[in-house]
């Protein structure tokens, strides 16, 4: 199984693997993902949305997606989302993850 199909399961099926639809336990399980792939996972994700938004930005991409997510809202951290709120940003990073796995494989 490759990336982007690990991550197609994970979204189809979130519970089982211990998760909803919240951001942060989502994130967090992919950062322990990429830590156990050595970062393969993850790597060159931050800059990818950078270039994406055509704007230098010092966010990391836990940020860069919650600005995707709700572009203008200023919403950079997870703790302010409602319910509903959670389960856009958890779509949407996703969405985004998938078709960075999908450029980054065909390179």
């Amino acid at each position: 199984m490759d990336d982007r199909e690990l991550i197609e399961r994970i979204r189809a099926r979130p519970g089982l693997y211990g998760l909803d639809t919240s951001y942060y336990p989502t994130v967090t399980f992919l950062d322990g993902y990429d830590l156990g792939r050595s970062g393969a996972l993850l790597h060159g994700f931050t800059e990818w949305l950078v270039a994406r938004g055509g704007e230098e930005s010092s966010l990391g991409w836990r940020a860069l997606v919650l600005e995707e997510a709700f572009p203008g809202a200023g919403i950079r951290h997870w703790a302010s989302l409602s319910d509903r709120q959670q389960a856009r940003a958890v779509d949407r990073l996703f969405t985004l993850l998938l078709e960075f796995l999908a450029e980054r494989d065909a390179a």
